[in-house]
């Protein structure tokens, strides 16, 4: 086109000195339009240009996303010594608490943005930056624990609490460590529902119990399990035929060896291992993490309870954010969808769960 205006453009202005001056007006009038259409499609082009950048995600090399992943690492790094000098300096005491505060919010911010990169990052580059962001909690936790004072006295001695995250991160390590023994000591020390068949195992969660603890479903056939109210952190270990209905889990909920199941759960982190022919239907702040698993459908959250709302909220999961369609397989590598798992169609979803009239019975196995 733009040869074609040229082209005109030359053979007018050849022609022009031949032409009476009402022509030559006309003709310098025709000149001026033609530049200022010129003007107008490369002032598009640019904005089009422009726009398609501004619409591209923030990190499309995974070289751009290391280097503010490990900028933001050793900001993190460097204020936990500053800490360290702060906590040092009696006249400064005030500021430690809302420096390591201030801290503890840097490392969700990270966490959170390896979630929302993960979707083009190799597994490696993933692994990778969690290990490193549970490196840098257990820092923190280290850092609380060692400057801010404790308290002078306590009517009773609990056990220290731990990230709920670096015990899904512990499990991990030790079936690396010792594979081929899955029934890990720190699974088999919480409580939990254990060696069941046929059974409906119910557990209410309450505030008063400090209910935020940890809960282990192991070795379960053909069972009905409700689980209402918050946990920390929720670890599923073979289960065949069952059903899973869960509240809220503040941390993260790690799978394995599950068949021909239904499960549904709300976390801000679920990983699944060695899972076969088995319904998902999630609330998850991270995109949820499968790995040796086949013929996984997945869904969104349908449950309901009294309640269940203020405890969403109180998780920070009141947010339906849509990561349940968003699943990364660890053992397929390619570009195009893995074959392993899939989105549920809608007339094939099961209707919302009310589970208020659920009643607890003392079913519970600690042991």
């Amino acid at each position: 086109m733009e040869g074609e205006e040229g082209s005109e453009s030359k053979q007018h202005h050849l022609s022009a000195g031949t032409l009476d001056p009402v022509s030559q007006k006309k003709h310098a009038a025709m000149l001026d339009r033609l530049a200022t259409l010129h003007q107008s499609r490369l002032q598009q082009s640019a904005a089009r240009s422009a726009a398609a950048a501004a619409a591209s995600p923030a990190f499309e090399s995974v070289s751009a996303f290391l280097d503010r992943f490990a900028e933001s690492r050793r900001t993190i790094e460097a204020d936990l010594q500053g800490c360290r000098a702060i906590a040092a300096d009696p006249a400064s005491a005030a500021r430690l608490k809302p420096e390591l505060e201030k801290m503890a919010a840097s490392i969700a911010d990270l966490d959170r943005l390896v979630a929302e990169n993960s979707y083009f990052l190799p597994s490696y580059e993933v692994r990778s930056s969690l290990r490193a962001i549970s490196a840098l909690k257990e820092s923190l936790e280290a850092a609380n624990s060692e400057l801010l004072p404790r308290k002078k006295f306590s009517f009773r001695n609990k056990a220290p609490k731990k990230d709920p995250t670096f015990l899904v991160k512990e499990v991990e390590e030790a079936k690396v460590s010792a594979p081929g023994k899955p029934d890990l000591a720190v699974v088999r020390e919480t409580p939990g529902f254990r060696n069941k068949e046929g059974s409906i195992l119910i557990k209410h969660f309450r505030v008063s119990e400090e209910g935020e603890g940890d809960f282990t479903l192991a070795d379960l056939n053909s069972c009905e399990i409700y689980l209402r109210g918050r946990l920390r952190a929720l670890f599923i270990h073979r289960l065949t035929n069952c059903r899973v209905f869960a509240g809220a889990v503040l941390g993260s909920i790690l799978i394995e060896e599950v068949n021909d199941c239904l499960l549904m759960l709300a976390s801000h982190q679920i990983r699944i291992h060695h899972a076969r022919a088995t319904d998902f239907y999630l609330r998850v702040r991270s995109r949820p993490i499968i790995e040796d698993s086949s013929g996984v459908r997945f869904a969104p959250y349908r449950l309901f309870y009294e309640g269940i709302k203020e405890e969403l909220r109180d998780s920070g999961l009141e947010e339906e954010t849509g990561n349940w369609a968003n699943v990364d397989d660890f053992k397929w590598l390619r570009a195009v969808q893995s074959p392993n798992w899939s989105v549920i169609p809608e007339e094939e979803r099961v209707q919302t769960m009310n589970v208020s009239d659920a009643t607890e019975e003392p079913c519970e196995d600690k042991q």
